[in-house]
């Protein structure tokens, strides 16, 4: 009986099969036939102009997609588009080329995606009234159509076949891939999961159809989305699991779509056909119902970002907040997670107790369930947070029935419930505690002082003869005069320099205005905040801006580093674009990567790909040696780690702040205090009032290299056994016990490769040797990383074994 009633239908899907050119001639799309983006009018409509395909304009952009949507609707709802991640600019064209391929190119004609044709030869296309885009094969029958690669939205007609999917957006606005997934698995199972983004690796499904069986004739094949707005699947039995809850409207009076959207809840939607314009699109039904509580895999940031909480509103979407004391980390984007704004961690020299730091935000019914790291208990309330404020690594502390979860950041898949019995105890830092860095003399004492010297030399000159006045204020007019022409001479020929090499000198209230205020700020150095901003400068438009901390006193030194720094260009260091010297102001504008850094690569959930990896090791290798060797004036980094290697779209590793360390340098002392670099990565002429060479360079390299081999951070107190704490160390105890495997645990790729690995690991143990002269350099790290010179076996990298082992350094 199932197959009889189905028959209709089937009959219904074949009729788009038959060649469309006798009925929807006026329609077709011939060969050669192209579109150009110029507005929203450029598009080849369907036959009743129900649908249009061609480029939709982003809102308050002049970038275009190349889509279809909804043309007789005034919100013209985009159901599928091609280059979500890619918008191209005005002037962008589409083409239907003669041997049937769909192409599209930017306007310097570079091909920004392509839907080929396979099988035959192409006879025209056409969008067709179901908003479907097809091309046309010569004998019968579609070459290509836009239902078969669907992007965020199916239609009525439309199937989904095993393998198939829906990926969801960033934003509503934002058409990049998101963090949602709907699938068709081959056991035959509907899932909804979250995605390891920029990968597509699949976290655990917080929505599954239950549609596998034993049998495979029992079990789920294809989602279909029926010509009368319903949705279901279909088992290949002939029965259905309807997703579709309730009546739907005629077909005839409303319109219809499903979409994954960008919060992770796939909804299907209707819209009147005869609207006023004043409709917006109604929910018919969504799944899952609470998004908030369904996503529970212990990978991923859940529902919303991390350290963030999610809150499910009346019509069961997920809305999300951060906690006292956090903000979001881009204040346009409520998903994209909470941060501090207060220093966390454990900072042994900062004055008071931690009752006199911090305090509690209480927050009912409040979890994050899968960022536990210790449980107590039995425990009261005062107990639990008595050792949250006395354990530096905590940030929460849930108190439920007498037991105390603690709990570090980030904390992942945060929820509200009203059925939650427990108590959320936020640790934030209470308002009145005095900051650890005590402010700086202002520079106004200094001009005081200036003042006041100029009012001595005043009060001399008005005590002495008038005619010896007048010599002294004549000779002191010469001095001044000669000095300001010398000096503006000096000036020209350094701020020259800058122009000479095409860095663009900004004003201070133009950086004020292209960072909104420096509001969006990407991430904190040694040398001072970055912030995110957007100029036009050429193809460049997003930029990140370095406000330096502490170079007022160096003027001409800023200046000629500035000059250095504009004049070095290579493709593993991040571009100077211009600068700011205006006043006390001092600012660097260096191009944006949109790939952050390396740290955030590296240290995630997920080991990246090793040959990856070894491609960015190579890279920075690259970059360092054109600092040391190949540019005009030698540049030593002083603080290579991790968060000053950022990824451009193609992973390329560019090292960033190069050059900032030569230009504070001077400014420094030898002793302790004034020792540049981060923890874990300082070479031990740092310690021991050495001259510093690029050799500590060379071992910041090679403690990173050891970070890029095992993914996991030099110092690292939370690895199970003490004897792992120092990555270097540890390294080390693996290379001389001949277990190699031990480093890179869990990761096939690497130990797949083990003569590479040994190499890698040979050379590491090189760059951290403690004597300097011991440390190859960058030149011979990067041939012996490429094997173009043998690498000899180590010594131990600790300060005996220098005399021993000095003639085994490589050549």
């Amino acid at each position: 009986m199932a197959y009889v009633l189905q028959l209709p239908f089937s009959l219904l899907l074949l009729l788009p099969l038959l060649p469309f050119s006798v009925a929807q001639t006026d329609r077709n799309v011939s060969l050669n036939s192209s579109l150009s983006a110029l507005d929203n009018n450029s598009s080849w409509p369907s036959p009743s102009g129900e649908f249009a395909f061609g480029f939709h304009r982003l809102e308050n952009k002049d970038l275009f997609l190349l889509a279809i949507w909804f043309n007789k609707i005034p919100q013209k709802t985009v159901v599928w588009y091609a280059n979500g991640d890619n918008p191209v600019p005005r002037g962008s064209k589409v083409e239907l080329t003669t041997d049937g391929h769909l192409l599209l190119n930017d306007p310097q004609g570079n091909e920004i995606w392509k839907a080929s044709s396979m099988g035959g030869q192409a006879s025209n296309a056409a969008m067709l009234d179901t908003g479907n885009f097809v091309i046309a094969s010569r004998n019968s029958g579609y070459l290509w159509e836009s239902f078969n690669n669907p992007a965020d939205t199916i239609l009525p007609t439309q199937i989904l076949e095993v393998g198939g999917k829906l990926s969801s957006r960033q934003k509503v606005a934002n058409y990049s891939i998101g963090r949602f997934q709907l699938r068709l698995l081959p056991d035959g199972n509907l899932v909804l999961n979250t995605i390891a983004l920029p990968t597509e690796f699949a976290y655990a499904a917080y929505y599954i159809s239950n549609t596998f069986e034993a049998d495979p004739m029992d079990s789920g094949y294809r989602v279909v989305f029926n010509e009368s707005g319903y949705l279901y699947i279909e088992r290949r039995n002939g029965s259905r699991l309807n997703l579709t809850s309730g009546n739907i409207v005629p077909i005839r009076d409303f319109y219809y779509r499903a979409t994954l959207d960008f919060d992770g809840v796939f909804t299907q939607y209707s819209y009147p056909r005869n609207s006023t314009g004043d409709e917006s699109w109604s929910s018919v039904w969504s799944i899952p119902d609470d998004i908030c509580d369904d996503i529970r895999g212990e990978w991923g940031s859940g529902a919303c970002g991390f350290n963030s909480y999610c809150i499910l509103t009346s019509e069961k979407r997920p809305t999300c907040d951060c906690p006292q004391d956090y903000s979001p980390v881009d204040p346009n984007d409520k998903f994209s997670g909470c941060e501090p704004n207060f220093m966390q961690g454990c900072d042994e020299d900062e004055p008071g107790s931690p009752e006199d730091l911090f305090e509690f935000q209480e927050l009912a019914g409040t979890d994050w369930p899968t960022s536990d790291y210790e449980r107590l208990e039995p425990y009261n309330k005062e107990e639990c947070k008595r050792s949250c404020l006395h354990d530096c690594h905590c940030a929460v502390a849930i108190f439920r029935g007498g037991t105390c979860w603690k709990k570090k950041l980030p904390l992942s898949n945060g929820r509200v419930s009203r059925t939650y019995t427990g108590e959320a105890l936020i640790k934030i830092r209470k308002a009145d505690t005095p900051s650890q860095n005590q402010p700086r003399p202002p520079v106004s004492n200094t001009k005081k002082k200036d003042q006041g010297t100029l009012i001595l030399v005043g009060s001399v000159l008005l005590g002495s003869s008038v005619f010896f006045n007048f010599l002294l204020l004549t000779a002191i007019s010469l001095v001044m005069f000669f000095m300001y022409h010398k000096k503006q001479r000096r000036d020209s020929q350094v701020k020259g320099a800058p122009l000479e090499i095409n860095l663009r000198s900004f004003t201070y209230q133009e950086l004020e205005e292209a960072t909104d205020g420096f509001k969006d700020e990407l991430g904190r150095g040694a040398f001072g905040i970055v912030y995110k901003g957007a100029v036009e400068m050429g193809s460049c438009n997003l930029v990140a801006v370095k406000k330096l901390d502490h170079v007022q006193e160096i003027e001409k030194e800023f200046k000629t580093e500035v000059s250095v720094i504009g004049q070095t260009h290579h493709k593993n260091l991040v571009r100077l674009l211009g600068f700011c010297d205006e006043g006390q102001h001092r600012l660097l504008v260096y191009e944006f990567m949109n790939n952050g850094d390396l740290a955030h690569f590296l240290f995630g959930i997920m080991k990246p790909d090793w040959n990856l990896r070894i491609k960015i090791a190579f890279g920075i290798a690259r970059g360092l040696l054109h600092l040391h060797e190949e540019c005009s004036s030698q540049i030593i980094h002083c603080d290579i780690k991790p968060q000053n290697i950022l990824l451009d779209d193609y992973f390329t590793p560019r090292i960033s702040d190069f050059g900032l360390a030569k230009l504070l340098l001077s400014d420094q002392s030898r002793t302790r205090t004034g020792i540049r670099g981060t923890k874990g990565y300082v070479a031990a002429e740092w310690f021991r009032n050495m001259p510093i060479t690029a050799k500590v360079d060379v071992y910041s390299f090679g403690v990173m290299l050891l970070e890029i081999i095992c993914c996991r951070k030099s110092v690292d107190a939370e690895v199970s056994g003490e004897e792992r704490a120092i990555l270097t160390d540890w390294a080390y105890d693996c290379y001389r016990e001949g277990k190699l495997d031990a480093l890179v645990e869990n990761d096939t790729e690497a130990m797949s490769d083990m003569r590479r690995l040994e190499r890698l690991v040979k050379v590491a143990i090189w760059c951290i040797q403690e004597e300097p002269s011991l440390r190859p350099t960058m030149k011979k790290v990067t041939q012996m990383l490429e094997g173009v010179i043998e690498v000899s076996m180590p010594p131990c990298p600790c300060p005996f074994s220098y005399v021993s082992s000095t003639i085994n350094m490589p050549e």
